[in-house]
């Protein structure tokens, strides 16, 4: 019984010294216990499916990039004569990061919010939907992380590094990681089955396919530029390859600004819509 009053006494404590401050409701101010209940899961079994996922882009990279890449040869971008393979390799590192955000902020937090029933456990304690939004996200984002820095090591192995500049492209995978998350996190909140989930996906192989990550936007017509240019994923592209290439350009901060606004927008939408469902 101590123990239970100790975490009754710990509770206690928080929520009054987070009375009367901003969003006291649904933030306490402690992200990073989930951020360490999912070390724990990682420590057991969850680390095959995260590591399983880092030679995705790799091998991407070895069959496009040098198969097919042998064949096409050079290709100009802003200037820059490259190789395909280093054209392919940018957007492939952006897409790594994708991948890694979206997996585990969406069939991750499906099994969590729907078997494990974790979230309803974690806010039925001092914690609120920004901490557990915030927790999980970060997760996301290590994951995120550790995708981005595998397959940079990889490139660099290559000789496919263009610029010194290219070292920016790990926090701009971070800030892509986050955009994603954040709307995926939210995104899965509705999602009511497991068949469900491949919606998430009839999304994410048109924008892997088409968003300039095996051939520059304009090889496409004029109406197809424009539908290539909402996806978040070509905004992603455009970012690493900009940085890889070292071509930093003005433009580049509309593609920041782009993700910051996910991540804004993600985090509002995730957190009402945990509050919404279990702090009714």
């Amino acid at each position: 019984m101590s123990i239970v009053n100790a975490a009754f006494a710990t509770a206690v404590s928080i929520a009054e010294r987070r009375r009367g401050k901003p969003a006291a409701g649904i933030y306490a101010g402690r992200p990073i216990i989930s951020i360490q209940r999912s070390l724990l899961a990682f420590r057991s079994t969850n680390w095959i499916a995260i590591v399983s996922g880092f030679f995705e882009p790799v091998l991407y990279l070895l069959s496009f990039g040098v198969g097919i890449g042998a064949m096409v040869g050079t290709i100009t971008v802003a200037g820059h004569v490259l190789s395909y393979t280093a054209f392919v390799a940018p957007a492939l590192l952006a897409t790594s990061a994708m991948n890694g955000a979206v997996y585990d902020s969406t069939f991750n937090v499906y099994f969590k919010m729907h078997f494990g029933k974790l979230y309803n456990t974690m806010l039925s304690t001092s914690l609120g939907p920004l901490d557990v939004a915030l927790g999980e996200i970060a997760w996301a984002l290590l994951r995120g992380l550790i995708y981005a820095a595998g397959f940079m090591a990889v490139v660099a192995a290559m000789g496919l590094i263009m610029s010194p500049w290219a070292i920016l492209a790990i926090p701009a995978c971070l800030l892509i990681a986050f955009g994603f998350a954040a709307v995926g996190m939210g995104i899965t909140s509705y999602m009511k089955s497991f068949q469900q989930l491949n919606r998430i996906q009839f999304f994410i192989l048109p924008m892997f396919l088409f968003s300039g990550t095996f051939t520059p936007l304009s090889v496409y017509p004029q109406w197809a530029q424009w539908v290539i240019e909402a996806f978040p994923l070509w905004h992603a592209v455009e970012l690493v390859r900009g940085i890889m290439l070292g071509n930093l350009y003005a433009g580049l901060l509309w593609h920041v600004l782009y993700f910051s606004v996910m991540v804004i927008g993600g985090l509002i939408f995730t957190t009402r819509r945990l509050t919404s469902l279990f702090m009714r």
